[in-house]
């Protein structure tokens, strides 16, 4: 039977910062994603297998924004107090059932509405991990699970944008310029070397 435990509250609350990532407050959760949205901390993670095909997950029916959209392996906020690559490996134990060893890439800001719903307004920290499996996905986040080839991925963005969560599209050519740095090797990336 999967697994289907509640892993986001709306009521919990997420760290505000202003454009250089300072804590400036906190708020909940639904207050920050209405409107333009406010400012919060949040991160992405980007998990490979060996053969360096990148996962995706395709976002719950359930979720607020962007349902049903193909999204990287997972991404959420900290917690108050949680620093942000302890929140990551807390984030991908809970929808994904996997740990492994996480490399920090960059950080940005972005902002994108999602239709008349609300909207993101986040300072995100992206990490890289590779891990193939087995994962135990949590139904109450993720739909489907699926590896991509990255020319596949990169296509697809291109051919069907509009299938594909906003921040994946700001954050693939990065993470894509990264590896093709390393020739290609998410170990390398992931390493930091």
């Amino acid at each position: 039977m999967p697994r289907s435990e509640i892993v986001s509250d709306p009521g919990e609350q997420l760290i505000l910062v202003d454009s250089d990532d300072r804590e400036i407050g906190t708020l909940p959760k639904r207050d920050c994603h209405v409107g333009d949205g406010i400012l919060h901390r949040a991160f992405s993670v980007f998990l490979f297998n060996h053969d360096g095909e990148v996962l995706l997950q395709r976002r719950s029916a359930e979720k607020p924004l962007w349902p049903l959209y193909w999204s990287n392996a997972c991404c959420s906020h900290p917690r108050v107090g949680e620093a942000v690559e302890a929140a990551a490996r807390r984030r991908l134990k809970e929808e994904l059932g996997v740990s492994c060893p996480l490399g920090f890439l960059y950080k940005f800001e972005y902002q994108a509405r999602f239709e008349d719903v609300g909207a993101e307004c986040e300072l995100c920290h992206v990490y890289l991990g590779i891990a193939g499996g087995p994962f135990d996905p949590n139904a109450s986040e993720i739909a489907e699970l699926r590896f991509f080839a990255r020319a596949e991925l990169t296509a697809g963005i291109a051919e069907s944008p509009d299938e594909f969560t906003p921040w994946l599209r700001l954050e693939w050519p990065i993470v894509r310029n990264a590896l093709d740095a390393a020739g290609g090797s998410v170990e390398r990336v992931v390493s930091g070397s």
